[in-house]
Parts: structure tokens; C-alpha cells; sequence
């Protein structure tokens, strides 16, 4: 037996093992109890926005937010700052917003931005019983609050938004990139609620219960993805957390590969930090058979199985570069991009069932729906090279993407 055969072999191994654990770890899920305590319903509001050199589209925001069904005091929306110089400020003073300044430019994170606001509301003794967290470049459904404001009231401590694209008509790279929240929200986050399972916080337009706000003194989630802490502490602690698709809102995607492919990269960063610090106390936690049993081990295990998919792929197409490679060069170009051309097409399979499954809510023209069937596959397989880099790369740092677009 060859090396070819090996190679073929433990990647076989691999991508029927991924599949099954990815099998038995949803099998897991049937076990939790996401499911809400009534607790008080008062509405008391607040919106923390970071906001740093965001002129161009802060305006959008502020006026969708003071548009909604739900009547809000602008004096309740906190738009975080660092610079008075900064046009931002200005425009949300106009719109009667408070301004925040932050503390520390040294920590350049969103989740310090949030710890500022938040301090601040508390060295001045207020109190909300929702905070919302919102990027500037969002704008919200005139019933994005009324919407969410159904999720509290169940009882859920944290509430998260259906994510749309301002921009996802602009270029390939800002429809594939809006897929992103689909695969998060519509194909994730919509089966874990059947399931009655903790949900994966994205970002951007959820609120946290003022009571859990209050107990933290603070924002304590500072990695590179300040959201997927949170998924993973509010997993690890029993905090209910509920999708709600009627809460609509949207937000800009960027436009250029470049820039996407370092986003990526420092979301995966993030992932990679975040779970350092979590996994460890997840494994405990797992001991005292908890009754979200499930969500702590869907986290837990994350994305391994479709790593153990990816890597076995790359077994196989190694396995027959190896076999013939010496023998028939042509045989191994025509069975290589047969390979190759199989996993495209299933992964133009998972787009099309993405956006068959948003029945039409995404913002894209019919166009821009097929080029992203065409060329999210290879959006999905440019996350293999933002993994390599994250991996050997732990100085990343976050870095502004400009928004310059409205609705």
C-alpha cells in the first residue's frame, strides 16, 4: 500500500467522522431548556452605539431609531465617541443623542467602547431595563423595538434581531458577505430556537436585560469578537437568549476582498481567544449535567467537525495528486478538477438552500442572488487562508471598516 492510499484513507476517515459528530452533537441539542421566566416588563431603553468617525451614516441610524413604534427620549441613546473633533458628534448632538467619550484610546476594542458607555450611564445613576447594542451603520425597521420588545417580555435575557444588507447590491463580495448572517441566523440560530437551544449573538442588534448589565459593572467582553464571548458566556451561565425574525434591521457589508478577508480573519482570531477562555470552564460546567447540556456542548464542540471535513477534503485531493501524479499527469488534472468541481457545487447547494430559506427577505436584486450562488463557494473556501493566518497571527488587531452607505 502507497502513501495515496493512507492519505485517501484517514481523509475518508475524517470527513465520515466530521459528519457524525456534527450528527451527534445536534442529536445533543434535544436537551436544553432555553425557555424564559416572565420577569418584570417594565421598558426603560437604552442604545449604545460606537461610533467612532461614522458622520456618513450616523444620521440613518438616529433617525430610524427615533421613527419606531416604540417611543424612545433621544437623551437615552449613548453615541461613543473619541475624539471632539470628531464630526460624529455634532450631528448626534443636533438629534439630541449623549455623547460619550471614551477613557482609554489604548484599547481600541468595541467591547471597552461599551464598557465607557456604560460606566458612564452608571456614574450617573441611571438605570434601563434594555440595553441595546447597535453599530452605527445600522438602521432599524420602524418596528424593530416593538418586535424585540415581544422577546423581553417572555422573559429573555438576551434578545437578538433578523440582520439584513443596506448594501448587498453593491459588489459580489457585499452579497456573499450578507450570507454570512444567514448561515449565522437562518440556517443556525432558527433551528436552535426549535430546539430550545442558546443562540450565537452576531455582532450587532441585540439587547442584554438591564438586570445582567447592572451585575456586570460594565462590559466585561473584550476580545476581537466581544459578540461571540457573550454567546459563549450566556451559554456557559444558563442566560436565555431568543432569535426573533420579525426584528428587522440592516446594516452595511463590505465591498472590497481585501478587507473582508482581514475581518474574517480577525473574527476567527476573536473565536480562537474567546474559547481559550471559555472551553475550559465549559468542560466544568458540563460535570453538573446543567440544563442547557446541549448548547454547552455545541459550543464546546464549535466548528471542529467541519475542520475534520475540510482537512479530510484536502487529504483526498492530496491523495490523488500523489497516485497518479508521476503516472498520468493529465488523469490527475482531470480527477482533481472533478474533485474540486464537486465541492464547488455543493457548496453552491448550502447557498441555495440559505436563500431559499430566507424566503426572499434578503436585500439583493435577482442578479446579485445569482452571482452569490455562483461565487459564495469560494467566499466560503477563503475562509481556509483567514484560518491559516489567524492561526499564526496573534496580533491582530481591529482596524475600522468605513461605512458610507444609507438604506
Amino acid at each position: 500500500m502507497d502513501l495515496s492510499f493512507y492519505l485517501f484513507t484517514i481523509g475518508l476517515i475524517l470527513i465520515i467522522g466530521g459528519g457524525l459528530y456534527l450528527g451527534y452533537t445536534k442529536f445533543q441539542l434535544r436537551k436544553d431548556n432555553n425557555f424564559p421566566k416572565a420577569k418584570d416588563k417594565d421598558h426603560s431603553i437604552a442604545f449604545l452605539i460606537p461610533a467612532r468617525d461614522e458622520s456618513k451614516v450616523i444620521t440613518s441610524l438616529l433617525d430610524s431609531i427615533a421613527n419606531q413604534s416604540v417611543a424612545i427620549s433621544m437623551q437615552d441613546i449613548y453615541v461613543i465617541v473619541e475624539d471632539k473633533k470628531d464630526l460624529t458628534v455634532s450631528i448626534a448632538k443636533e438629534k439630541g443623542a449623549t455623547i460619550v467619550y471614551r477613557r482609554d484610546l489604548t484599547k481600541r476594542r468595541k467591547g471597552y467602547a461599551l464598557d465607557d458607555a456604560i460606566k458612564y450611564i452608571k456614574d450617573h445613576d441611571k438605570h434601563y431595563s434594555l440595553y441595546f447594542i447597535m453599530d452605527a451603520d445600522n438602521v432599524l425597521d420602524s418596528n424593530f423595538i416593538k418586535a424585540m420588545l415581544s422577546s423581553y417580555d417572555q422573559g429573555y435575557d438576551i434578545g437578538i434581531g433578523y440582520r439584513n444588507c443596506k448594501n448587498g447590491n453593491d459588489s459580489w463580495v457585499a452579497a456573499c458577505s450578507t450570507l454570512t448572517f444567514s448561515m449565522i441566523n437562518t440556517l443556525g440560530n432558527k433551528n436552535r430556537k426549535k430546539r430550545s437551544s442558546n443562540m450565537l449573538i452576531s455582532g450587532t442588534g441585540f439587547y442584554i436585560r438591564g438586570e445582567l448589565i447592572d451585575s456586570f459593572k460594565g462590559y466585561p467582553f473584550h476580545t476581537l469578537t466581544e459578540d461571540y464571548e457573550l454567546s459563549l458566556y450566556a451559554t456557559l451561565h444558563g442566560l436565555t437568549t431568543d432569535y426573533n425574525e420579525q426584528a428587522f434591521f440592516y446594516d452595511e457589508q463590505p465591498t472590497s476582498f481585501k478587507t473582508t478577508l482581514y475581518q474574517r480573519s480577525r473574527w476567527i482570531r476573536g473565536f480562537i481567544d474567546a474559547r481559550k477562555i471559555y472551553i475550559p470552564k465549559m468542560k466544568e460546567k458540563l460535570k453538573k449535567n446543567p440544563r442547557n447540556r446541549g448548547s454547552l456542548y455545541d459550543m464546546l464542540v464549535g466548528v471542529k467537525p467541519y475542520i475534520s471535513m475540510v482537512i479530510g477534503v484536502f487529504l483526498i485531493i492530496l491523495a490523488l495528486v500523489a497516485r497518479w501524479l508521476f503516472a498520468s499527469p493529465l488523469k490527475v488534472l482531470f480527477v482533481l478538477g472533478f474533485f474540486l468541481l464537486l465541492v464547488y457545487f455543493a457548496l453552491a447547494l448550502i447557498t441555495l438552500h440559505m436563500i431559499a430559506r430566507e424566503k426572499g427577505r434578503l436585500n439583493l436584486t435577482t442578479w446579485h442572488t445569482i452571482v452569490a450562488v455562483l461565487l459564495n463557494p469560494l467566499f466560503l473556501a477563503s475562509y481556509v487562508p483567514c484560518a491559516i493566518y489567524s492561526l499564526f497571527n496573534k496580533n491582530i488587531e481591529w482596524k475600522k471598516v468605513d461605512h458610507n452607505r444609507s438604506l
